[in-house]
């Protein structure tokens, strides 16, 4: 890392898939990875194009079944420009002697760089410069520069411009057993202004993808006027120039490309919006400009500053939390505005998990609440979108409500495998993931969050509080009474780890009273209740006209929230599950003598034809997730209302515990333990903060990262400084602040947005200092420790801090 950029400075085709990943440009509505302009999809390159959205479902034979997988497409690549000299080979890296190489991706300006110098075997050197951007001004266009640079020998030059529909999704090793032909050729052609067109049809969704593209030619500063050969075949379309260069004239090749689909708005067809759009485009160096212009803009929303103790230790930690806004940006930029799209778990940045919605964005969404919340709207409107299809879930499950899908994709539907491959057995084993109804609280979560961060009622009435109550209903329902205990259980369902997902030796799958699962659903519960209190009430008798609400309904749900069951174990250890303390402990130590990295113990123990259900480990934060999502007050509250008692010593047990029983199988583990570890002041937080910041960058978990980066654990990372080093907090209609700032931190700054507010914040361990712009807004309360204050538009208040002990 330098500066504000990620630097690569020597060429490592085996480091070259990671870095791909790590390098790819995009604006929110597509995003390309990082890799060479004349490559193509081999065992070190991946040249992956991905649309926001643009999902296909096909169908695969394995072990005697038929299975459907919808997967987000590899779409056509725009890339490719090659060249070779003198009618030889055309230029490969691994063909050449490599004399220089560097790579950059400018997180400022958003433009990728590469550069080399090289030696080819005739002996002749040659520079090379290729820039690349995904335009954060243009959504739907995409340009590259090059300048080839003859340095001691001239001759004829031939450069291939191709657009490329002849591609699949092969870009996780595990998936290519599966059918993977998403697309079927339409239009290959060019224009009579020297453009091309490729149109590309999914072949079940039906998405046509219309992609067209412009080259233009520079030899001295001078436009070259020269005719291409073209060459069309089905799915492909390519034109070649043929000209003389030599070392007093560099070559300099500008080629800009459109991108549109049949689900974008406002068009009429996308092979005609594809061709105006390059017909219309600016040079590169003005698209460049413009670009780089609206990241400029972004920054100044989400950047922020810290400052160490000692002079340069902090550098790296800043630019790889930039390097995790960059990309988070680029998946759910301001553009996602106008798209109907959710937040892919592994980002627009390679074929992991197919491409689709997990829980990932309860660790987005905060980011988006409190500096661009309109990004945290749009996305939201993509899960009630997908509202009738959660209804349907819940029918066919027997249950009513909503009931949301683990993984989503195009409509909604639950998108988890049913069958999964792991590599290090090479079997085919029962998935049962689809058990994590969880997710449905993370959605009410969201929604809710949301609102105390915005105060948008409007959005509240007419969306939010539909899924909320739905979701409520959902809970309710599935919440049986147990005469015994007299309280309401959650029977066979699976928490967040996704280690356990049956008992030892059972025949079906499933876990009874997961803690996790049980107390969000209580706080679900209140949630929806408290809704009579906010929204305004002709709207609230509406929906419960719509709902067909009763109050004998809602008083079951008052019921079902005081009386829900939460299994305990020792001294006030929250039980993970009914039974997790009945379970062997782990050898935890012989395994790691034996495998090194025991991340996935998933895996390493079905190649032993063992599970992980017999152990007590966890593959990543389940019970912990409760310290994560509420404060101490707020479970207190939670606890209270369920009459189980609550001290302050139930955090700091509890994270003893299941630190000792967790292998952080998942990128998201190291955030949230860091989190827990951070707001109960012990030590420990920093080093598991800086392996969370390390997840991606250096691909802590051994070749994911090269699948597409994970947007949880990057916007984890962030959040870690933004809402937990800060104490932030947004409930009761106040913003809690309770800073906390990691030792060797001296100071932070950033800015955020509060219902309206513009807020910028400046803390050091001993002082806190609040201002706001000027605005016609009305004050807002600001609770600093257990104290509340007013804050008017335009004001600056300054506060110290106690330090704890």
């Amino acid at each position: 890392m330098n500066g504000w950029k990620l630097v690569y400075d020597a060429w490592d085709p085996q480091a070259e898939p990671l870095r791909e990943a790590l390098c790819t440009v995009g604006n929110g509505y597509f995003a390309t990875r990082g890799a060479a302009a004349e490559s193509r999809a081999d065992a070190t390159h991946y040249p992956g194009t991905y649309i926001a959205g643009c999902y296909n479902r096909l169908q695969t034979e394995i072990s005697g079944r038929t299975i459907e997988n919808e997967s987000l497409v590899n779409a056509p690549n725009w890339l490719t420009l090659g060249f070779r000299i003198e009618g030889g080979d055309w230029f490969d890296i691994d063909a050449v002697e490599v004399l220089s190489y560097h790579q950059e991706l400018d997180l400022a300006q958003g433009i990728l760089l590469r550069s080399l110098r090289f030696r080819d075997p005739s002996g002749r050197h040659t520079r090379i410069e290729q820039h690349r951007l995904a335009s954060m001004a243009a959504p739907h266009l995409g340009a590259q520069l090059v300048l080839i640079r003859a340095e001691d020998w001239s001759g004829a030059i031939e450069v291939c411009s191709a657009l490329n529909g002849c591609v699949v999704n092969a870009g996780v090793a595990r998936y290519r057993d599966l059918n993977h032909h998403h697309l079927a050729p339409l239009t290959a052609d060019t224009g009579a202004d020297g453009s091309q067109l490729l149109e590309m049809e999914t072949n079940q969704s039906h998405i046509r993808i219309a992609l067209a593209a412009t080259t233009r030619l520079w030899r001295n500063g001078s436009l070259v006027e020269v005719e291409p050969d073209c060459r069309r075949e089905d799915g492909y379309v390519a034109h070649h120039y043929r000209l003389e260069i030599e070392p007093a004239q560099p070559l300099r090749i500008e080629k800009i490309s459109a991108l549109y689909t049949s689900r974008d708005r406002a068009i009429s067809a996308p092979g005609l919006e594809a061709r105006k759009a390059v017909a219309d485009a600016a040079p590169f160096s003005r698209l460049a400009e413009r670009h780089a212009l609206v990241w400029q803009q972004l920054w100044q929303h989400f950047d922020f500053d810290l400052e160490h103790e000692t002079a340069g230790t902090g550098e790296r930690t800043e630019r790889i939390l930039r390097l995790h806004l960059f990309h988070l940006l680029q998946t759910t930029s301001p553009h996602v505005m106008d798209l109907d799209v959710g937040v892919p778990a592994r980002g627009l940045h390679g074929e992991a998990y197919r491409g689709h919605i997990f829980w990932d964005e309860l660790f987005v969404f905060p980011l988006f609440n409190l500096r661009m919340p309109e990004i945290t709207r749009a996305l939201l409107r993509y899960r009630y979108r997908r509202l009738g299809e959660a209804r349907r879930a819940a029918r066919a499950a027997g249950c009513r409500g909503a009931m949301f899908p683990w993984q989503s994709g195009s409509n909604g539907r639950e998108e988890s495998q049913r069958l999964h491959l792991n590599p290090e057995s090479g079997n085919w084993i029962p998935d049962n993931s689809h058990l994590q109804r969880h997710i449905n609280a993370a959605v009410a979560y969201n929604t809710w969050q949301y609102y105390q961060a915005t105060r948008d009622v409007e959005f509240l009435s007419f969306y939010g509080a539909e899924m909320i109550l739905e979701i409520a209903r959902f809970w309710a329902g599935v919440a049986t009474y147990n005469n015994q205990r007299k309280r309401y259980e959650i029977l066979g369902v699976m928490g967040p780890d996704e280690h356990h997902d049956s008992y030892p030796g059972a025949e079906q799958p499933g876990l009874d009273n997961n803690a996790y699962t049980n107390l969000m659903a209580v706080w679900v519960l209140s949630r929806a209740l408290e809704l009579w209190d906010i929204l305004p009430g002709q709207r609230l008798t509406e929906l419960c006209q719509s709902l067909d609400l009763s109050r004998e309904e809602l008083t079951h749900w008052d019921e079902v929230s005081r009386s829900m069951y939460i299994p305990f174990h020792g001294k006030g250890i929250i039980s993970q599950f009914d039974g997790y303390e009945t379970l062997e402990e782990f050898d935890w130590e012989g395994y790691r003598k034996r495998y090194g990295d025991i991340q996935r113990l998933d895996r390493i123990l079905e190649a032993e034809e063992d599970t992980p259900n017999r152990y007590q480990v966890s593959k990543q934060a389940d019970v912990l997730m409760l310290f994560y999502l509420f404060s101490s007050e707020e479970l207190s509250e939670l606890f209270e209302r369920l009459d189980y008692p609550f001290e302050y010593e139930t955090i700091p047990r509890n994270i003893d515990y299941y630190m000792q029983r967790t292998s952080h199988g998942s990128t998201l583990s190291r955030v949230v333990h860091s989190w827990v570890l951070a707001r109960s002041n012990r030590p420990g937080c920093w080093p598991l903060f800086m392996e969370a910041l390390e997840s991606d960058v250096a691909d802590i978990q051994g070749g994911t990262t090269q699948e597409g980066i994970h947007t949880g654990a990057m916007a984890g990372t962030v959040d870690l400084v933004q809402r937990c080093f800060t104490g932030i907090e947004t409930r009761g209609n106040v913003l809690w602040l309770n800073p906390s700032l990691p030792e060797g931190l001296k100071s932070l700054n950033l800015k955020i947005r509060y219902r309206g507010h513009q807020l910028a914040l400046h803390m050091t361990p001993t002082h806190l200092r609040i201002s706001t712009e000027p605005s016609a807004e009305q004050p807002i309360s600001i609770g600093i420790r257990t104290a509340v204050h007013q804050l008017n538009p335009g004001e600056m208040r300054q506060f110290e801090l106690q330090r704890d002990g």
